[in-house]
């Protein structure tokens, strides 16, 4: 039985390894290789690590302890291999309860960059829902807030600033997913006093190219991406066959790290934040944070060899 991952993949890249002779040659070779791929976030003030986690669905556990103490596991995996950046929101059920219990447990709330979002459709409520994300997280700042689909983006940007002058956010950001309502992303972007946004792009939803990231590196604002594998699509779809021999030369020893190097190598991207309820997916996904990055020519033939499969 294959696994989400890929066994093919593994075994694929692990033999390519052998064959180029592309393994890591002494001390200073595998130095560069284990120092952590970060990205700036310009807003912040500094780097962030290039591969964050996402909470959707695999956080909202509820008040479960078995289910609950394997997510400490995941989050505890996820420091340990250089992860900061962790994005929820109130929409995600429990998830920002969880969240807040799995740091408290491992001690680790500043060690977080957290990031998540206003959801609601009334502006009044908006204040109210954010001091309870606080309390959830048990913290009394978050580092990105985002404005979650753009739902009232108006009402809730004013008050978003407010609180980033009063220090209870420090960036602020907005979302969208799915590829959905790109023009209007696009005019807020141009427009508004944002330092952040969030997206989808993926090796194969890569409408995003065309002039999401263009802007968002024009205007110096950090990119945060969602779906990075479609929820699990792309390993559905590719699983199956092995990853190319030349994956070695990326440092891929498995498909995840394969479609979140194709993420984090565009230029224009800050983080990628995929989201897991398992330590060792968790592993794999984390492992894209070290070795070597596909430079444009390596990215296009990425592209060229999933849509032959």
């Amino acid at each position: 039985m294959l696994t989400r991952r890929g066994l093919l993949g593994g075994l694929g890249a692990a033999g390519a390894l052998g064959a180029t002779g592309l393994a890591p040659r002494g001390l200073a070779a595998r130095a560069a290789q284990a120092a952590p791929l970060t990205r700036p976030f310009p807003a912040y003030g500094g780097p962030v690590p290039a591969i964050g986690m996402g909470s959707w669905i695999t956080f909202n556990v509820g008040d479960d302890p078995g289910l609950r103490a394997q997510r400490v596991e995941v989050l505890r995996t996820f420091f340990e291999r250089g992860g900061r950046v962790i994005d929820s929101s109130p929409m995600y059920g429990t998830s920002e309860e969880v969240i807040g219990h799995c740091l408290a447990q491992l001690d680790r709330r500043e060690d977080a960059f957290a990031a998540t979002k206003v959801w609601t459709w009334s502006e009044d409520e908006g204040p109210e829902q954010m001091a309870n994300s606080r309390a959830l997280w048990g913290l009394e700042r978050f580092e990105l807030m985002q404005i979650h689909n753009l739902l009232e983006w108006q009402g809730h940007l004013e008050t978003l600033l407010a609180d980033k002058e009063a220090g209870r956010i420090g960036t602020i950001g907005i979302t969208t997913s799915h590829g959905s309502r790109h023009e209007a992303f696009e005019e807020i972007m141009a427009s508004q006093p944002i330092d952040a946004v969030q997206f989808t792009y993926n090796i194969l939803d890569r409408e995003a190219e065309r002039r999401l990231l263009p802007l968002a590196a024009e205007r110096g604002l950090a990119v945060v991406i969602n779906r990075p594998f479609r929820r699990k699509q792309l390993f559905r779809l590719f699983q199956q066959h092995p990853l190319p021999e030349w994956a070695a030369e990326i440092d891929c020893a498995n498909w995840a790290q394969f479609f979140l190097k194709f993420i984090v190598s565009h230029p224009a991207v800050t983080v990628a934040i995929p989201a897991t309820s398992q330590v060792a997916h968790m592993e794999e996904n984390m492992g894209a944070l070290t070795g070597r990055l596909p430079d444009a020519a390596l990215r296009r033939r990425m592209v060229d060899y999933v849509e032959s499969l």
